[in-house]
């Protein structure tokens, strides 16, 4: 075969196993990889910076499919350049129970799967944080006469993807950081779900983009001009001031006579005869699954050629190592995710004589004393650093051209602002991220934090103000139900710590913990500080805080702010003759992954009558009250007021809590 008949075979392998994989299936979307086939061979083949050979190696360029729902796509690229994962049994397995290859990618599933996607813009906004774990690590530990840090970030977005606010909202921020190794490919098919893009989506996507910042080209002829879309993937790694765009006019479904340039090829298999008839439009003999010989020993030279980039970067760090010992110490215990000794050790403890403070201020006294740790210690707040306490004061902002700082000014973008944090998270170089803002928006960034517990990547969410105590301000920033709808995220740990020592023990597990991520659910007002907690104890997730003397009448349990209200309910229900065992439970998840034995002596079956007080919604707490049990919770919108006085109006009060407890006694 000639160059132009070897690229236009692997170009259209690409096609027919995407193709074949979701008629197998029966369910997919092959209209996407159909179409910007041609752009990922020449990214993957001609460009990308990566090892099939270890998809780990840590200087590889990052690639995201921010459009998920092309998955085939990818999972063509790195079956055909050589990747262990997917076999082509796998990919004949797409979209089955248990296999390899999933409806959309899952970077817990796949090795070269950077992070999943799925949900539009996602990617997107991952893209983003990818290539700000990229400048910040590249400050940190790259010299004048060494690059060990030295990679991009490439991302393919669909329409669906930008019409989703959440990439406006990341790709504001990456202009403003002049984010220079942040390429977007853009498949510009004018095709949604819907039908044609003119439904709904007019807008000028190039001034859009130009206006924020970006450098925008334009490769007109997507489908067959291999040489514009190579250059401009050259001009854009050569723009190191600004993020690009490459807008690529493509053809949804490329060949399928009937359904290409349609909605019809968007969401649904071809059919058996529009396949067959692609089959012979585009001149492919080849059957289901075939992949010619010549196209496979083509595109695995990606292996040798990545295992040669990887072992000259070896050896560049060997260099680096030998010059700089200290910073290549540094650097590699950063990207093995080990931990500095004794970064425990001082975290900030407590004793009741230490005056009351709000958790949001614990949090950010352990967050300035983490960072004197770990220089990896990366994020901010949206747009409310004096409110959420996050600033580390002994740093600087992380900015164009000042990259090496930690303090990371989000503005007001949540949603972007944990995605971009989950890209962070999912660099894999040893950073921790951490985003925060009051707990009432977490709404605005809920499938982000989804996402993050989905990914298993390691970011610290810091909510506070978290309860009708908000006061003032008024239901509209009073949360209700939020920490009960976080509770029901899978692998997400949530943690409302009562106290000091409780906030330390909440970063110490959270720190430490980088296949999940962790909410921290802080106050505003001040809380005293508790006899009793202790910053191991929040590991167990509840533990006894104050025990009974004898046998128990009752167990009062609190999370939070309402723990000391429930300790002081305690001492004057003893002066009556009733003993209530008082049980902090800052963690349903950390509690509940303890053992049997271990939660049967926080929680005794046979002390039935049980109260427990959150200033949240009820749901969820049947399971720790039981049949015999009540909750004295928060279960309507608040009112604008002083926080004391809400929190009064609601029944958070130590005299409510002991005539429930009365009640409770008295059934």
């Amino acid at each position: 075969m000639s160059i132009k008949d070897i690229d236009l075979a692997a170009i259209n392998t690409i096609r027919f196993l995407s193709a074949d994989a979701i008629e197998k299936a029966n369910s997919g979307h092959p209209g996407l990889p159909m179409g910007a086939a041609p752009m990922g061979y020449v990214l993957w083949n001609k460009i990308l910076n990566h090892n099939p050979g270890n998809p780990d190696w840590q200087n590889r360029d990052r690639f995201v499919l921010s459009a998920g729902h092309g998955s085939m796509l990818l999972y063509s690229l790195l079956h055909l350049t050589g990747y262990e994962t997917p076999s082509l049994e796998d990919i004949k397995q797409f979209r089955q129970w248990g296999s390899k290859t999933p409806g959309h990618p899952e970077n817990t599933v796949i090795p070269g799967v950077e992070v999943t996607t799925g949900p539009l813009g996602q990617g997107f906004a991952n893209a983003v944080g990818l290539a700000c774990a990229e400048r910040h690590m590249a400050a940190l530990f790259n010299k004048p006469d060494f690059s060990i840090v030295d990679h991009y970030t490439y991302c393919l977005v669909g329409d669906g993807c930008l019409m989703e606010g959440i990439s406006n909202e990341a790709a504001s921020l990456a202009g403003h950081l002049g984010l220079g190794r942040l390429i977007v490919l853009y498949d510009d098919n004018k095709i949604s779900i819907d039908g044609a893009t003119d439904l709904s989506f007019t807008e000028n996507v190039t001034g859009r983009f130009e206006a924020l910042g970006w450098q925008v080209l334009e490769v007109n002829a997507g489908d067959t001009d291999l040489a514009a879309i190579e250059a401009a993937l050259n001009t854009a790694k050569a723009t190191t001031d600004k993020p690009t765009l490459i807008r690529v006019h493509t053809t949804i479904g490329y060949g399928a006579p009937k359904k290409q340039g349609t909605s019809g090829c968007h969401g649904s298999p071809l059919g058996a005869d529009e396949l067959a008839a692609t089959r012979k439009a585009l001149n492919w003999t080849f059957g289901p699954f075939e992949v010619p010989s010549e196209v496979r020993v083509h595109m695995e030279q990606a292996k040798a050629d990545g295992a040669q980039k990887e072992n000259d970067w070896n050896a560049l760090l060997d260099a680096y190592s030998a010059k700089y010992p200290e910073d290549a110490a540094l650097y590699k215990r950063h990207i093995s995710d080990e931990m500095p000794p004794g970064w425990a050790d001082t975290l900030p403890t407590y004793t009741p004589d230490d005056k009351p403070a709000a958790t949001r201020g614990q949090s950010g006294l352990v967050l300035n004393e983490l960072a004197r740790h770990f220089k990896g210690l990366f994020g901010g707040s949206a747009d409310l650093a004096p409110s959420n306490q996050t600033l580390i004061k002994s740093r600087g902002d992380f900015q164009k051209n000042s990259y090496e700082n930690q303090n990371f000014r989000f503005g007001v973008r949540e949603h972007a602002m944990g995605a971009i944090c989950n890209g962070i998270a999912l660099h894999r170089s040893g950073l921790i991220p951490y985003c925060a803002t009051f707990l009432v928006f977490a709404d605005y960034m809920r499938n982000a934090v989804r996402m993050s517990a989905l990914s298993e990547a390691g970011v610290l969410y810091i909510f506070t103000h978290d309860s009708v105590a908000v006061g003032e301000d008024g239901p509209t920033h009073q949360p209700v139900e939020h920490v009960a709808s976080l509770r029901l995220i899978p692998n997400l740990s949530v943690i409302r710590p009562a106290d000091g020592n409780e906030v330390s023990g909440a970063y110490k597990i959270a720190v430490a913990t980088r296949n999940r991520p962790t909410a921290l659910i802080l106050t505003r007002q001040n809380l005293p500080q508790l006899a009793g907690t202790s910053v191991d104890a929040v590991a167990k997730g509840g533990y006894v805080l104050r025990a009974a003397e004898g046998a128990a009448d009752m167990i009062l349990i609190g999370t939070g702010s309402e723990v000391h209200l429930c300790v002081a309910a305690a001492e004057k229900l003893a002066e009556e003759g009733i003993q209530a065992q008082v049980v902090s439970l800052p963690s349903w998840d950390l509690f509940e992954a303890q053992s049997s034995e271990y939660k049967e002596s926080v929680l005794p079956k046979a002390v039935a009558k049980r109260l427990a007080v959150e200033a949240g919604s009820h749901f969820g707490w049947g399971r720790y009250v039981g049949a015999e049990g009540d909750v004295i919770s928060n279960d309507e919108f608040g009112h604008s007021g002083p926080g004391d006085i809400c929190m009064q109006n609601r029944g958070y009060t130590v005299e409510n809590i002991i005539s429930r407890a009365k009640s409770l006694l008295n059934k």
